[in-house]
């Protein structure tokens, strides 16, 4: 192959943005630009997991946008796509340096492709520093993750080094001098050996038999099915009978004429901007309580429209023609009109309180509740103001508690906390001790499986269509069983790298007597000119 073959010339274009042949002089610069593509590639797959797996959350990261802009606007999908680029980039730079190496060509990286690096090596400490700093309580999810993808990451990881391997005993064989070559073994041992033994350490709930898996956790339908119908509405929590909730989630404030209705945002300058029409209704006006408007101003505002505006969770087009009209129709329901639905469908109701004066809407709330007729036992109460004079009136209402210490000292057996709140171990502990636990908010499949495993009995969920399709986990696994899989696939990756190292080995040495009699042939024939010229 010649210097100015096309494959040479491609990989320079790619590379370097250079079709020439470059001068040798930079083979050292070259060679720690290589290191940088490699190290930001590595970082940038690893910031690329974050956003995965924290997709989950992903209406968290959405909120604190809206609360800062006062614009709903699907930050997060900006976010990842923009990281989805990133990542695409860095890693088909190194696949393009991979490349160069395979054709000896010289590592001459441009300087709008050290432009680009530097840029996405901002972004993700941006990104890290953002996550630390504002949504700490996502770190734990990260390494709650690793439980569900730990195994099959390490046998990616065992993958990409048996393929990088020809490349690292390429140079191990050209490197000049012992130092070099010792630095060489040394650093592709320090790399190799975690990700060879790391299977010793990974610990999954899902690594058990399948005898051992615990019930399919049940599902509680968070502000209705918000995927399928704008949150908090009538349409929503009718979806959510379809997907075989055993709970609709929900939140309760009180009017100005104290009547209980179903709505999230709650004061500041944000509330009912996300999820009504309050603007166009009311243009002059900035309301920040409950307590501004009557339950009759609160009926005559539409739900519905943003839903269909801004797509939160890009479902709109799946919709048929009658339910994109229901859902561009919908008002806000009270609480009066969840109960008759949840005791026509025999569903519990559980929902969170969001009031200036809890003390006085507590007794509203319960009396309403005890109006309606709805079983009491289908009542799960969650607020924990007023839950003394709650367990007085209503004493049938089911206490759900978000802190283990208040339950066992109040005698509960209903726990209600975040997803990563508890280990395997501590979830299956609560069962041992016919604890309920309930976790929020669970969207995601691999989460869910994860959870599965552990024996949760009930997840809070956005995406209840999905979620109730599923018949078992997306994997389980005996401990024995991944054991012998992931030392086959070790010793396999250690057979075809001992294959690589000696085919390098003899290339190297056929190579070096080619180069040998080459010299030696060359002497000769210098030798031997002026002799035969005489003769």
């Amino acid at each position: 192959m010649s210097n100015d073959s096309c494959c040479r010339v491609c990989s320079r274009i790619l590379y370097s943005c250079n079709w020439r042949v470059p001068q040798p002089n930079q083979k050292k610069c070259g060679c720690c630009w290589f290191s940088v593509v490699t190290v930001v590639s590595l970082l940038s797959l690893c910031w690329m997991y974050i956003c995965l797996v924290t997709f989950n959350d992903r209406d968290d990261v959405n909120w604190q946008g809206f609360t800062k802009l006062k614009q709903w606007v699907n930050w997060f999908m900006v976010l990842v796509i923009i990281s989805a680029v990133l990542t695409s980039y860095c890693v088909l730079l190194l696949f393009f340096a991979l490349f160069q190496v395979a054709l000896s060509e010289p590592l001459n990286l441009h300087w709008t492709h050290k432009v680009f690096l530097f840029c996405g090596v901002l972004l993700i400490a941006f990104g890290v520093t953002g996550i630390s700093l504002e949504w700490k309580e996502e770190w734990p999810t990260v390494l709650l993750s690793l439980q569900a993808t730990a195994p099959f990451l390490q046998f990616g990881a065992v993958g990409a080094l048996t393929l990088l391997s020809p490349f690292v005993f390429h140079h191990f064989y050209m490197a000049k001098g012992k130092l070099s070559k010792f630095l060489i073994a040394v650093m592709f041992v320090v790399v190799s050996a975690p990700i060879f033994i790391c299977p010793l350490w990974i610990q999954s709930p899902c690594l058990i038999k399948q005898e051992q898996l615990p019930a399919k956790p049940k599902l509680i339908g968070h502000r209705g099915a918000p995927m399928l119908a704008p949150e908090n509405t009538m349409m929503s929590f009718s979806r959510s009978v379809a997907c075989n909730v055993t709970a609709f989630e929900t939140d309760v404030q009180i009017s100005k004429d104290g009547i209980p209705f179903l709505m999230h945002d709650h004061q500041g300058s944000g509330f009912l901007r996300r999820t009504t029409n309050v603007e166009d209704k009311f243009p002059n006006n900035n309301f920040n309580s409950s307590y501004d408007l009557t339950w009759d101003e609160y009926k005559d505002l539409n739900a519905g429209e943003w839903f269909m505006k801004t797509d939160p969770f890009h479902s709109v087009s799946k919709l048929s023609h009658e339910e994109k009209e229901m859902s561009r129709n919908e008002k806000i329901p009270s609480l009066l009109q969840l109960l008759n639905l949840s005791k026509q469908h025999n569903i519990s109701v559980i929902f969170d309180l969001y009031s200036p004066n809890t003390g006085n809407d507590t007794a509203d709330i319960v009396s309403t509740i005890l109006s309606s007729g709805i079983d009491p036992s289908l009542v799960l109460w969650l607020p924990p103001a007023g839950r003394d004079y709650v367990n007085e009136i209503a004493p049938g209402f089911i206490q759900v508690y978000s802190n283990v210490t208040e339950m066992f000292m109040r005698g509960g057996t209903h726990l209600n906390v975040k997803y990563s709140k508890f280990s395997a171990a501590e979830i299956r502990e609560l069962r041992r001790r016919n604890i309920t636990v309930n976790l929020w908010v669970v969207n995601e499949r691999w989460l869910f499986s994860l959870l599965w495993c552990s024996g949760a009995s009930s997840v809070t969920t956005n995406s209840c269509h999905l979620l109730k399709d599923m018949n078992e986990p997306d994997w389980v696994m005996s401990r024995q069983k991944y054991n012998v899989i992931w030392i086959t696939v070790n010793a396999a990756s250690l057979l075809i790298m001992t294959a690589f190292f000696i085919f390098q080995g003899t290339k190297h040495k056929c190579h070096r007597k080619g180069k040998q009699r080459d010299n030696i042939s060359a002497w000769n024939e210098k030798e031997l000119t002026p002799f035969l010229s005489n003769r």
